[in-house]
């Protein structure tokens, strides 16, 4: 099937039999099309033909079987109308192409899988109980290509590797065949973790494209980039290969073209939706193809130019599916699969077709937007996205002009995301050349340092890791009065937590139950301690709460759950080390805690270190207790179990040791000063953008592919292009203030932070440790990711801190003309965090996210250096309102939600899988997509679903969501209800552990 798994999932032309057609658009498509009518009636559903060679026959699939409900292959004839199954009649099959020259014909079948008929008997008692399933092509492991002759006689396998082969074409000369296989995933147990489970989820991820002989000898692989290539067919003169690339998320397609040794791969479309099924004019001038451009379901056919120089241009105007189109060998019919018969099933239609009317509409569409030939994806593991090493050098002295100009911005963001700099990861050499270059900047601008020591830097220590010091971390259990002693291993029974205390102790152990403290009356709170002297002892607790409490009492405990608190009760209680098992009724039983580190440069006090189930059991024997009874009875909270107690005659010798690996970085801070008053008291106006990155991906935030792994994050998006931005202003009013001065009644202080991507934390210690009071800060303006400006979309977020921001915002975007989308929540994961609590109002630049997002792919020549400028005029208007104002905007509090624990991950025990999407205010969780082999994926979830019920519980936003989401058992499916295109839908949705 020459469909990505993706597509056919929202393809409502195969979805459903009870789908009605629309009127079709005839004047529209009377422009290419004559004639159009449908070929095929039979069956359940046909499609996906392609002629034979004298243009007297079609081969396609229909499931037409009586005993089969899968695809079988069909010859018709085109003159007599006769049909015949070429196929076994058995299994699976797809994708038939007639052989030039010959007899023969190919198809993919799976009649050889020992389980074929078992999947056709299953298939028809899922039908039988009335249940209709959703469209998708499964990629069955079991499909190889064969040939045989067109009375099906004569059948012979071409393939044999594991793994799916299929979308197989002939050449003009029929001597060679190019396919799409999914072999080299398999065998499974080669892959890692995480692309056995995209494996599972989506196979398509790992389709490339093949070339053999006609024999099916010299099998050779000719794409590598990530995403899913496939639909492959060769030019007429038989000198190119057509097909289309997926990205790697399956959301957008678009149509290439490359030499049959896999080189000279031009990229024909940049449609920015799912372009695929090309097809060749006999011609070699023109190619027809299907998108989604006009609705994510409503899939017409389009035409551009062999060299894809010009935008696409509409052939057919019917809602609903228009796909996979032919042209016959003499160029004057069509033939394609559509869903607009009465009935709604999808059936094979034919039309006239007008090629020198599509030639004049090609002619006189406009040029491609995107230069010709230029491919995002490398067939030979090239490394095309990042910018190249000194393709963009620090701009000489007296280079940049105070104007807002295009050229100085697409300069700055060339230099920050160049390879020299090594993606600013904080705290290494190339985020310490960033903040050199923005330094100097500022004071070429003619800005004041505000940093420490008379200098534009101020420097914060983070912690940037945890390293166990692997010689000092022992743990043994005695008993009785003997000096035998049961000794544990590092990483394999037990691990310091990160925050541990360094040292040693030995003691009695007291089981504490969870380990928990929370307040409230009888039946509400929850004391683990009651009765029990930890003093001088080592405590021994579970993770996480109680395993079955209802979903709000899970939500009140979990505020209490995190792995610092509980250290914390059993440090204030008088112990002196904890211990802390995975129980067997939780998630990820017996596993030990992950060597992670919070960031925080503080320990606990209190010796920590998480155990396996082995130790705790170990502990407890002879205490006539077992782990798996205690927590049992804990977990349903019954006022009747024990819920701790002395472990009687054992001791527990323990030492920890751990090293907090310290460094330093550097906030970048320069300072205009008011008119009346030169020193940094005055009230100012804020503006700030974070200049650090990702370095080479060794943040776990990074996105990056199997492949792109070690490959330099260039993050011009994110964030070079906020930066550029702040930059511009900082020249830009400088050279106003030396003009003007009076019209700067405030200061205006521009900030560059580094940590951003660690969790806010330059930004976070400039608001415990601000160069100027705060108070004086009358308002701060952040810019993050405002470099991809789209369809003239920029949102503007955290309104809701000030009542002035709409009053600025409508009358500055008068001559500014953006579509804004204007969002309330001042609480974003970005800098404007760490300053709103401040009494601080804040608003927030963004033009949203996309799929290069933290991935080597966030490159400079992928930014809208136009929409950038036109940005940054935008922001700099408002400002000097800001600056020359005497009036101060008022600060709104907007009330934040509850979210669980201290916010941590490790209290976060379910896992689904969505992705928030955070450039879309919605009454709800809106999602900008779902993770690759989740439970959301699996539920049915989708980009563009806003969630507003989960497990009972209505959600209004993301806090909801959060708290509704730390409540659901692990395992148990929980109903979900998502709004859809308008409609509610309810699903269900089954959590998984968070790893």
């Amino acid at each position: 099937m020459r469909l990505t798994f993706f597509l056919v999932l929202v393809c409502l032309e195969w979805a459903s039999d009870s789908l009605v057609a629309a009127e079709t658009n005839s004047a529209g498509e009377a422009r290419f099309l004559s004639n159009i009518r449908q070929l095929t009636f039979q069956g359940r559903r046909s499609g996906e033909a392609y002629f034979s060679p004298d243009g007297k026959a079609l081969i396609l699939q229909s499931e037409r079987e009586p005993g089969n409900p899968f695809y079988q292959i069909y010859i018709l004839d085109l003159e007599s109308g006769d049909s015949h199954r070429v196929s076994p009649g058995i299994g699976k099959t797809t994708c038939a192409f007639f052989r030039p020259h010959s007899d023969e014909v190919l198809f993919a079948s799976t009649h050889l899988d020992p389980e074929a008929k078992a999947k056709q008997k299953a298939e028809f008692d899922f039908r039988a109980t009335g249940k209709e399933r959703r469209y998708s092509w499964d990629y069955d492991e079991q499909f190889d290509i064969f040939v045989a002759r067109r009375d099906g006689s004569q059948l012979h396998r071409l393939t044999s590797a594991p793994g799916y082969d299929a979308e197989a074409s002939y050449s003009p000369h029929g001597k060679k065949i190019v396919f799409t296989s999914l072999r080299d995933a398999y065998p499974a147990a080669k892959l890692s973790p995480e692309d056995r489970q995209r494996l599972a989820t989506d196979p398509s991820y790992f389709g490339e494209i093949y070339l053999m002989n006609a024999d099916g000898s010299g099998q050779k692989r000719l794409t590598f980039a990530p995403g899913y290539d496939g639909g492959p067919f060769f030019s007429p003169d038989g000198k190119r290969i057509i097909w289309r690339h997926f990205d790697t998320n399956g959301a957008n397609a678009d149509i290439y073209t490359m030499k049959l040794d896999g080189s000279d791969a031009r990229r024909l479309t940049d449609f920015g939706c799912m372009s695929w099924a090309p097809f060749y004019h006999p011609s070699g001038k023109s190619i027809v193809f299907t998108a989604n451009k006009l609705g994510f379901a409503n899939f017409e056919l389009f035409i551009i130019d062999a060299m894809g120089e010009r935008e696409p241009v509409r052939v057919t105007f019917t809602d609903g599916f228009d796909g996979l189109p032919v042209f016959s060998p003499d160029g004057k019919k069509l033939c394609w699969t559509s869903n607009r018969a009465p009935e709604g099933t999808s059936q094979l239609f034919l039309a006239d077709w007008n090629q020198e009317a599509a030639l004049a509409a090609i002619k006189t569409s406009p040029k491609r937007g995107a230069a010709p030939n230029v491919r995002p994806i490398s067939s030979r593991r090239e490394n095309n996205l990042a910018a190249a090493p000194g393709r963009f050098p620090p701009a000489p002295a007296g280079s940049y002009v105070p104007e807002v100009r295009l050229e100085d911005l697409r300069n700055e963001v060339g230099f920050l995301s160049s390879e020299d700099l090594e993606g600013r990861l904080t705290g290494t050499t190339g985020s310490q050349r960033a903040a050199e270059f923005i330094a100097e900047q500022l004071r070429r601008a003619g800005l004041k340092p505000l940093g420490e020591t008379g200098t534009f830097f101020q420097p914060f220590e983070f912690t940037s890791g945890v390293q166990v010091v692997t010689n000092q971390n022992r743990l043994a259990v005695s008993t009785g009065s003997g000096p035998e002693r049961a000794s544990f291993a590092l990483e394999k029974d037990f691990r310091p937590l990160s925050f541990t205390a360094n040292g040693e102790f030995e003691g009695e152990v007291v089981f504490a139950g969870y380990g928990l403290k929370v307040p409230g009356k009888a039946g509400e709170g929850l004391d683990s301690y009651t009765g029990l002297n930890v003093t001088n002892k080592i405590v021994l607790v579970l993770r996480y709460v109680p395993e079955d409490v209802q979903p709000q009492r899970r939500q009140e405990l979990n505020r209490y759950a995190a792995l610092r608190y509980k250290a914390m009760l059993a440090r204030e209680h008088g112990a002196k080390a904890i211990l802390i098992v995975t129980g067997p009724n939780s998630p990820n039983t017996g596993a030990l805690v992950p060597p992670s580190s919070d960031g925080s440069l503080s320990g606990s006090d209190i010796l920590a270190a998480s155990i396996s189930t082995n130790v705790a059991e170990a502990i407890l024997t002879g205490s006539g207790r077992d782990l798996k009874s205690l927590q049992t009875a804990l977990d349903s909270e019954n006022p009747h179990a024990e819920g701790g107690f002395l472990v009687p005659r054992l001791k527990v010798r323990i030492a920890t040791a751990v090293e907090r690996i310290k460094r330093t970085d550097r906030n970048v801070l320069g300072y205009l000063p008011p008119a009346s008053d030169a020193n940094a008291a005055a009230q100012c106006v804020m503006l700030g953008a974070h200049y650090d990155h990702l370095g080479h991906g060794e943040s776990a935030s990074s996105r990056e592919s199997k492949e792109e792994q070690g490959r330099v994050h260039p993050g011009a998006d994110d964030n070079a292009s906020g930066v550029a931005a702040v930059l511009e202003l900082a020249a830009n009013l400088g050279e106003e203030r030396r003009l003007k001065p009076e019209n700067f009644q405030r200061g205006v202080l521009f900030a560059f932070w580094s940590g951003e991507e660690l969790g806010l934390l330059g930004s976070s210690h400039f608001a415990e440790h601000p160069p100027l009071g705060l108070s004086n800060v009358v308002a701060y303006l952040n810019f993050d990711m405002v470099g991809r400006l789209r369809q003239n979309k920029l949102y503007l977020q955290g309104i809701g801190s000030s009542t002035l921001w709409r009053h600025l915002i409508e009358k500055r975007n008068i001559a500014a003309g953006f579509d804004l989308a204007l969002q309330e929540d001042p609480y974003l994961p970005t800098d404007t965090t760490a300053l709103y609590p401040k009494q601080v109002p804040v608003l927030n630049f963004f033009t949203g996210s996309h799929d290069d997002y933290h991935r080597p792919s966030d490159a400079a020549e992928q930014l809208n250096y136009e929409g950038l400028e036109r940005i940054t005029r935008f922001a700099r208007n408002i400002l000097h309102d800001l600056a020359k104002e005497p009036a101060r905007p008022d600060y709104v509090k907007v009330e934040r939600g509850s979210a669980a624990g201290d916010g941590s991950r490790e209290n976060l025990r379910a896992y689904l899988g969505t992705v928030p999407d955070y450039t879309t205010e919605a009454k709800g969780v809106k999602l900008s997509g779902v993770r690759g082999g989740s439970p959301a994926e699996r539920a049915g979830l989708k980009g563009g679903d806003v969630i507003v019920e989960l497990a009972g519980q209505k959600i209004a936003n993301i806090y909801d969501y959060t708290y509704a989401l730390d409540a659901v058992k692990i395992g148990q499916a929980v109903e979900m209800v998502v709004l859809r295109d308008g409609q509610s839908v309810r699903l269900k949705v089954t959590p998984e552990a968070r790893k």
